[in-house]
């Protein structure tokens, strides 16, 4: 191999998701220090020319390099973990951010069975000794709140004041059985097509909230189903106005839709650092569902790509080993 190839080649072990760590080897540590000096006079997008006569790394990509060969240990350790304590941890990390991850709270809430869900609660005490919902109440703003949280109401001489004590979605241990009351579905499909023809703050009805947060997914699937019918749309396309909602109902009714989704805009090699951990948060979790096979399959229906063939063309090493060892299990 050409001197140049094989910079070119090391430079793409440098970059994308994880790192080659046998291209390391079987090259950078064969360089000797003419070889590297020459390798980062010609890589300026990773170094720069220093004022003092040297070439430094930049310490952008200096960060990104830590992050990348620490990305196949934290796909290892969450694959390992159990799928109580993973929820568990995944809900505290998203809280924990300067702007909490509302899309990761909703995804863990709405996609995990009642047992499952009921489960990452108990972790949650085990884990930090208090609940999720303290948490939600703590991290999120009094006017982010109305999307996770039931709204009961408390006297307060002759007022009623509103404090919003429960977290809809976390809380929520819905029916799992196959059973649909239609003539129910059909009136709350049309009571959706009611407030969206109005326009109204659907974040702000306490009925639509109430659905999304006690409905069994079968339930909200007929709703979807009928509200198709009513109005010719789908659901979740009338709620592109209102984000949050359009995700809850994606969870909740197409889960594959969604995680498509999710996983086409995050393999990519200029994306932010917490796109590139939703494919790792995505493949670990859904790793041992029967929707990965149709996570998969409405990947290269929309996209025209095998999800395996994206991961090997973005991903590097034994982290894109992982993952396509992964997605495999449900082949």
């Amino acid at each position: 191999m050409s001197e140049a190839n094989e910079f070119a080649a090391v430079t793409k072990a440098f970059s994308g998701l994880g790192v080659d760590e046998n291209l390391f080897i079987s090259s950078l540590g064969r360089w000797n220090r003419y070889q590297r000096e020459s390798y980062r006079v010609s890589t300026p997008g990773f170094f720069k020319e220093d004022e003092r006569q040297f070439q430094r790394w930049s310490d952008h990509h200096i960060l990104q390099l830590r992050q990348e060969f620490l990305r196949l240990k934290d796909a290892v350790v969450l694959y390992t973990m159990h799928p109580w304590e993973r929820d568990a941890r995944l809900f505290k990390e998203a809280l924990l951010l300067k702007i909490p991850q509302h899309d990761v709270l909703i995804e863990t809430a709405c996609t995990r069975s009642s047992e499952d869900l009921l489960g990452a609660r108990k972790a949650y005490h085990s884990l930090f000794e208090h609940s999720i919902e303290e948490d939600i109440a703590h991290h999120i703003k009094a006017h982010e709140r109305k999307l996770y949280a039931l709204i009961l109401f408390y006297s307060w001489g002759s007022s009623k004041v509103r404090f919003i004590l429960l977290v809809a979605l976390v809380s929520s241990y819905r029916y799992e059985g196959a059973k649909v009351n239609e003539d129910l579905a059909k009136s709350e499909a049309k009571m959706f097509a009611n407030a969206l023809a109005k326009k109204t703050n659907l974040i702000e009805d306490e009925d639509i909230v109430r659905i999304l947060s006690i409905r069994s997914k079968h339930h909200l699937k007929a709703i979807y189903s009928h509200y198709k019918e009513m109005t010719g749309n789908f659901l979740d396309e009338d709620l592109d106005g209102d984000l949050l909602l359009k995700q809850v109902v994606q969870c909740l009714c197409s889960p594959q839709t969604y995680f498509s989704k999710i996983l086409i805009s995050s393999l990519s090699l200029d994306v932010e650092e917490s796109a590139k951990d939703s494919v790792t948060r995505v493949i670990v979790t859904r790793a041992d569902e029967n929707d990965m096979k149709l996570i998969k399959e409405e990947f290269q229906s929309k996209y025209g790509s095998t999800l395996a063939a994206k991961i090997q063309q973005v991903a590097n090493g034994s982290y894109r080993d992982f993952l396509l060892t992964i997605i495999a299990k449900s082949d």
